[in-house]
């Protein structure tokens, strides 16, 4: 038995070992199961911690054909979930499914205020899918430039994260995707437009394992949950909502705004509307006890660690705990969920000061609920209860000194209310809602701003304005400012994120006094609806039918439907409809889906077009017995 090109004993990707009678728990073994008419059957038993990866199982035999050696075939090893021995074993069969098995699922978007759901098409035993993740591994700079190391470190799922990591983005090396993030994609794929990864694995593969155009830190993240659930690593992606993007470690994300409200980009960081990574289940015998089970691993690109564009594996219980010289990259991934935010208003003389905020970093983290297509938050894996003194005593232990700082109350308090409906193509009003609660009168300035935003925090034009110059507050008094936003004005520069950030500045100047308040605003698309022709049962033929109407004022042109579902197509298909889609008008297509097995599957869409970008819908197709 080899696996690797330069197998090896001492590195354990060789083995040999003789025909035996009966299996040894944790060795390499072959036992006969039966033997007739010159055709020997075989029943092979693997260790546990051996290297996973493509094997070569040959038969020396030792009579009458001295020296001779017959390849038997070859085999794939993965990690075993089930298997109590294993570093990734994980107890509960439900989980097991839902973290291996399942190949579609929910990625969470949108605002902390309005989370929307997205489905995905996983597809990890999808045709030839494993094929390329063992060729990931081996165009991985550490294959290159030590097969035989690298192959024996296979049986580390620590180390394989890592790998993997790095390899789902193309920074230093032949990985797959390149993140953009300008709304620039005319030469590729717009990240919004993906519905699942066997079409972006496929596109590698095929491409010669040149990148694929482009992805985003959700795309990154789904890549990664296949390749590691195809391993056989349970695996789920995450969502962070106002996730902190701290560039200089010191747990602080510092925006500078000049007297008119306006953000300066080059003195600010950055909070990104949401983050998504991966989190994978795994024994960590190289830390203390305890810190065994989830761990965060972040194939985004943003900082480097040990030289290379990879994030983690670190245990979310170490982050929960503010243990920050945990390996790999704590204090990044601490900082995204825990960073405090501090606000500086520019003044004339280029003097800074200080604005009150009560923006919160790290809310809402969000994955699929295991058996069911709803959100579970899982904050609490991350994060002990604001204020609770665990939460305290890990401030501590990150040496956290600016959440330990007591907050300043001034008695005047603003926050950004929405109304009920904000779909896609209307028009609508905000308010800030003002509240003293002094026993004065206080005469104020209030700007009120929107700008498109993309998801990752970049603001782009302006679709709305207010700037009220002397605003009486009365004592004990509340008031609420209503900012009307136009799709006139925010049709040409909203981005795929359906985001628009509303920003409130509320000046006293004669008490040098600043308080800012901020919402992102999430545009609803319209819902597509998936309707299934004729009778699911096995070995049948369906057809599936997919439908939209039109929400906005104006003609959509360039059109079309996307589809993808594991078992039920042999590939991704893209359907063209006619132009022009008028303001009202419902447009259809139907497609042909495979005959398949009993069971639970998942039909993804997505719609597109020159006005109306990555609009997805998802249909559960239950087949019976035939």
């Amino acid at each position: 038995m080899a696996e690797g090109p330069a197998p090896s004993e001492k590195a354990g990707t060789k083995a040999r070992f003789p025909l035996s009678s009966a299996v040894e728990e944790g060795a390499w073994a072959a036992t006969v199961l039966d033997q007739q008419d010159g055709v020997v059957s075989l029943q092979l038993s693997t260790p546990a911690n051996a290297p996973i990866g493509l094997y070569r199982l040959s038969l020396e035999a030792s009579t009458g054909y001295q020296g001779s050696s017959f390849v038997l075939g070859h085999f794939t090893l993965l990690f075993n979930t089930w298997c109590p021995a294993d570093a990734v074993y994980l107890d509960s069969e439900e989980e097991r499914q839902e973290y291996v098995l399942t190949q579609q699922g929910f990625i969470y978007q949108g605002s902390v205020k309005c989370i929307k759901s997205i489905p995905w098409n996983f597809g990890q035993f999808e045709d030839g899918i494993l094929n390329i993740c063992l060729t990931l591994l081996d165009m991985n700079p550490k294959f290159l430039k030590d097969a035989c190391r690298d192959c024996s470190r296979r049986s580390n799922p620590v180390y394989l994260g890592r790998v993997v990591s790095a390899m789902v983005n193309c920074n230093d090396d032949q990985g797959v995707l390149l993140g953009r993030w300008d709304n620039n994609y005319g030469d590729g794929m717009s990240p919004m437009s993906w519905i699942g990864s066997v079409d972006i694995l496929r596109r590698w593969q095929t491409s010669g394992c040149q990148r694929v155009k482009y992805g985003q830190c959700w795309v990154f993240a789904a890549v990664a949950c296949t390749v590691l659930r195809c391993l056989g690593i349970p695996t789920r992606v995450v969502t962070n909502f106002n996730s902190a993007h701290d560039q200089n470690s010191n747990l602080l994300i510092e925006y500078v705004y000049n007297k008119f409200g306006e953000i300066q980009k080059d003195k600010s960081e950055m909070i990104w509307n949401y983050h998504c990574w991966a989190e994978s289940w795994m024994s960590r015998p190289d830390l203390q006890p305890g810190y065994e089970g989830w761990q965060a691993l972040d194939p985004t690109p943003q900082e480097k660690s040990e030289g290379t564009y990879c994030c983690g594996p670190v245990p979310v219980r170490a982050i929960k705990e503010g243990d920050l010289s945990t390996k790999y990259d704590a204090p990044f991934v601490f900082a995204e969920v825990n960073a405090d935010v501090v606000n500086w208003i520019l003044q004339d003389d280029g003097s800074l000061c200080k604005s009150t905020n009560s923006q919160t970093v790290g809310m809402k983290i969000s994955t699929k609920s295991v058996g069911r297509d709803e959100r579970e938050d899982i904050t609490h894996n991350y994060k002990y209860p604001e204020g609770s003194p665990e939460e305290r005593e890990a401030f501590k232990r990150a040496n956290h000194l600016n959440k330990l700082t007591d907050k300043v109350e001034t008695g005047v308090a603003m926050r950004i209310r929405v109304g009920q409906s904000m779909n896609m193509g209307s028009d609508f009003d905000v308010f800030a809602y003002i509240t003293n609660n002094t026993a004065k009168s206080h005469t104020c300035r209030l700007l009120l701003h929107a700008r498109t935003v993309s998801y990752n925090g970049v603001l782009g034009p302006e679709c709305g304005t207010k700037d009220l110059l002397n605003l009486s507050l009365e004592p004990l008094s509340e008031k609420s400012i209503p900012l009307r936003i136009l799709y006139e004005k925010y049709c040409e520069c909203l981005t795929e994120s359906n985001l628009i950030k509303v920003q409130g500045l509320l000046m006293e100047p004669d008490a040098n006094r600043y308080l800012l308040a901020e919402r992102d605003i999430y545009l609803e698309n319209p819902e597509i609806k998936i309707r299934i022709l004729g009778e699911p049962k096995q070995n049948h033929k369906l057809v599936a039918e997919a439908s939209l109407r039109n929400p906005l004022p104006t003609p959509l042109l360039g059109c079309t439907f996307t589809m993808e579902g594991a078992g039920l197509m042999e590939k991704q298909k893209i359907m063209d409809v006619p132009d022009p889609v008028a303001a009202g008008e419902e447009v259809k297509v139907r497609v042909d889906l495979l005959p398949c097995h009993v069971g639970r599957h998942k039909l993804v869409v997505n719609f597109e077009s020159d006005k109306l970008k990555a609009v997805k819908g998802f249909r559960n197709i239950i087949i019976g017995p035939a």
